[in-house]
């Protein structure tokens, strides 16, 4: 019995990553094919390593913009030596036990990270649905969706693009809502498979997904490739593909682990099976891959309790792959732009912000900080931001300084000056002591209920007490 729901979960699983991995690589800018062979390698290489039992791994939504970006910069043969190099670098720190440090990342940096790439892939798939090529940069793409409504509205062929999208995201959204159906037949195979029935049968200008050929499509990188990690801007590329990929892997297995009872996931094995998937599909020439939180969400409530079904579902991709290319070539575009806009959709973490506002308002700043910095600049730059801001919110709310008058005696003002002092609450901490009341003869200071001062805040104080105090008691804490 459980080798035959093994095998129904994997034949579900393959029938879900067709339309993901293909309308993934056309958002990314690369064959069709990579697609699938991201998502065989992560069936069936990573599927059998150890790690995670039930995640399953393949070519992700969220890394699409960050490909995309890449491949138009560095063109599409520097995309094998990026992956291949991402995907030592997280081999490197499995081995050195940094899977677990990537739980310390703040979850609003994360959100926020995925709201960022959730609007960038919506505002650049929004063209491929009117059959018109994106503009290069995230604002360029937001702005100019004004113009293409109105291209639109004036092309009768992009109208009908349109409309095939259209259905096609009306289809993800209203299928799951009939459960024992989505139970058998999966929302994407329903959206897809009626949108190129219609374009076929109609003849409607609709453009197709072109196909070459798995054999053709693989292309190695070469030594000219490799001279590129000279560059700070690949290098960086890198280390954005090692650190995203590891952290949304690592972030899915914290969510898949709270579905099952199963066996719990160890992330520094599970960031060394990614980083040799993604090696290998480096060497491959390949999209990088990740572990995928709806397919592997899918996985776990299908009924799947072992690794066999994720290996399946690499199987199946690597069998219709090899056997049926030319099925892609009937599956329209704006219907797989349909199913990205779908995807990036359920990237933005809606219900997260309105629960993270009634209580935790800081987050939902983190969150909208970050998210647009990803669309302003990179998704680089922007996760940088955001860690920044996550950092700067923290500090801020665990450095409290309360300043205490204690009495005044003889025109002494004895002050106290409790809590925990950092530069954030400087400016703060200056204005009350300038405020106390000063009768006379000065203050007497007493910073010994100080449980951490930094240097900034050692060296103000320190000016203040030769200005305005008597004397001081400083059996504070040392900075830091």
């Amino acid at each position: 019995m459980d080798r035959m729901t093994a095998g129904v979960d994997g034949t579900l699983r393959f029938l879900v990553a067709v339309p993901l991995s293909v309308g993934i690589a056309v958002a990314s800018g690369v064959p069709v094919e990579l697609g699938l062979v991201t998502g065989v390698v992560g069936g069936l290489l990573t599927g059998l390593l150890p790690g995670s039992s039930l995640q399953v791994s393949g070519p992700a939504a969220g890394l699409t913009a960050l490909v995309y970006e890449a491949v138009r910069e560095y063109g599409p043969g520097a995309l094998g030596v990026l992956v291949l190099t991402a995907g030592v670098l997280q081999v490197v720190m499995g081995l050195l036990r940094m899977g677990r440090w990537f739980r310390a990342i703040s979850v609003a940096v994360v959100q926020g990270m995925l709201a960022g790439i959730g609007l960038v892939l919506i505002a650049g798939q929004l063209y491929a649905m009117a059959g018109a090529h994106p503009p290069a940069g995230g604002p360029e793409k937001l702005t100019g969706l004004g113009g293409l409504a109105i291209d639109t509205l004036l092309s009768p062929d992009a109208l009908w693009a349109v409309a095939v999208g259209t259905g096609t995201i009306v289809a993800l959204v209203a299928w799951p809502r009939w459960h024992r159906a989505a139970r058998v037949v999966p929302a994407p195979l329903v959206a897809v498979a009626p949108a190129t029935a219609a374009v076929a049968v109609l003849h409607l200008p609709v453009a197709r997904i072109e196909v070459n050929g798995l054999l053709g499509a693989v292309q190695p990188p070469d030594g000219d490739d490799f001279a590129r990690l000279g560059e700070m801007g690949v290098l960086g590329t890198v280390l954005a593909f090692a650190l995203i990929a590891s952290a949304e892997t690592l972030f899915s297995a914290a969510a898949v682990d709270r579905l099952h009872p199963g066996p719990r996931t160890d992330y520094n094995k599970e960031l060394i099976a990614q980083g040799a998937g993604n090696t290998v599909c480096g060497m491959l020439g390949a999209l990088p891959m990740t572990a995928v939180i709806v397919r592997s969400a899918a996985n776990v409530q299908a009924g799947a309790r072992t690794k066999a079904s994720r290996v399946l579902h690499g199987l199946w991709l690597l069998v219709f792959a090899a056997l049926l290319p030319w099925a892609l070539g009937v599956i329209p575009v704006p219907a797989l732009a349909g199913v990205l806009v779908h995807a990036g959709w359920k990237l933005l973490p809606v219900r997260e912000v309105a629960r993270l506002w009634r209580g935790q308002r800081g987050e939902v700043v983190v969150l909208v900080v970050t998210a647009g910095a990803i669309v302003v600049t990179n998704l680089f730059e922007g996760v940088i931001v955001g860690l920044l801001m996550a950092v700067a919110k923290a500090a801020w709310e665990t450095s409290h300084v309360h300043v205490e008058t204690v009495e005044t005696v003889d025109g002494v003002v004895r002050a106290r000056v409790l809590g925990s002092a950092n530069f954030l609450r400087l400016p703060e901490l200056l204005d009350r002591l300038e405020a106390l009341p000063r009768p006379g003869h000065g203050v007497e200071l007493d910073l010994s209920g100080l449980r951490h001062m930094d240097h900034a805040c050692r060296t103000a104080l320190n000016a203040w007490a030769e200005r305005h105090t008597v004397r001081a008691n400083d059996s504070s804490p040392s900075g830091v």
